[in-house]
């Protein structure tokens, strides 16, 4: 059994932090949402009032947090509290640069670090079945291991410090572009007579099968599991593939790489948003195409 503090119990980590405590491992929870905290309660998690609560005796902190100047300022908290040699683990999805400086600052400070961003979704996260895409030394990685294959159900160690948040904001860009891609086939699609069914049927076995067809459908029917038949109830939401999306055209313009179509997939999700649709699922993006058509 370890002792392990985790920050940040929303839709994702709430999860992540009650199947740790399934496994017997001794979690104690931080957040600053009251109602977050007590559902984690409920789970089994120990409520911490106060950071440094969650922090006393742990042995590993993971911290699930929505940007990287969130998890700077939480990291610089939690290195003045844990002892040399605590393994930190930021499963958040933030950019690069933010990365690379928590890894700076836990060995400064003679910790051991890891950027273990997830996919998967809340689905994943609740089922255990994630897939860690994780960066730091390999000391790092073989100590967090046990922990990540509790959560997760594939943990590819992707290289040093940054390497994890490279490989998410990488597949997450060429999961918003295919989805779009798979939305505007399925209005064409519709618009030329074809019935979704017969269209599925077709793509998700032959040379257009993708993850945004054969698994997440964007129409009802084919895919019963898929949000569209819960009406674009958010598996990830099209707020946080925005955000991805944004870290990726920010990682693309810092590292002199050409993106122009993960560039407009951010204008697309962006439009999207704008349009009140953060909250729902991304997938439902195939409904402004229709009102574009």
């Amino acid at each position: 059994m370890t002792r392990i503090a985790f920050i940040g119990l929303g839709n994702m980590g709430g999860p992540m932090a009650a199947n740790l405590v399934k496994a017997g491992h001794d979690v104690f929870g931080f957040d600053l949402a009251h109602d977050v905290l007590k559902a984690a309660e409920a789970t089994g998690v120990k409520a911490a009032n106060v950071l440094t609560e969650a922090l006393a005796d742990a042995e590993a902190v993971i911290t699930m947090l929505p940007k990287g100047q969130h998890v700077l300022t939480v990291w610089t908290d939690i290195l003045r509290s844990v002892p040399k040699g605590t393994l930190l683990i930021d499963s958040s999805t933030i950019d690069v640069d933010s990365a690379r400086k928590a890894h700076a600052m836990a060995d400064d400070a003679g910790c051991l670090s890891l950027d273990a961003p997830v996919s998967g979704g809340t689905g994943g996260a609740a089922a255990g079945t994630l897939t860690f895409m994780a960066g730091g030394s390999p000391e790092s990685f073989e100590g967090a291991r046990p922990l990540l294959e509790v959560m997760g159900r594939k943990i590819v160690h992707c290289g040093d410090a940054g390497a994890g948040q490279a490989a998410k904001i990488c597949n997450n860009m060429i999961l918003g572009i295919s989805m779009i891609g798979v939305c505007e086939a399925f209005v064409l699609g519709e618009k030329l007579g074809l019935s979704h069914q017969a269209l599925f049927d077709v793509a998700s076995t032959s040379s257009g099968q993708c993850w945004s067809i054969n698994t997440y459908c964007p129409v009802p029917g084919p895919v019963p599991t898929s949000p569209a038949n819960n009406d674009y109830k958010p598996g990830f939401s099209a707020a946080l593939m925005l955000k991805d999306l944004r870290l990726s055209q920010e990682a693309a313009l810092s590292s002199g790489a050409s993106t122009p179509l993960g560039a407009e997939a951010a204008q697309l999700y962006g439009l999207f948003e704008k349009q009140g649709n953060g909250g729902r699922d991304f997938s439902a993006i195939i409904e402004m195409f229709r009102e574009l058509a």
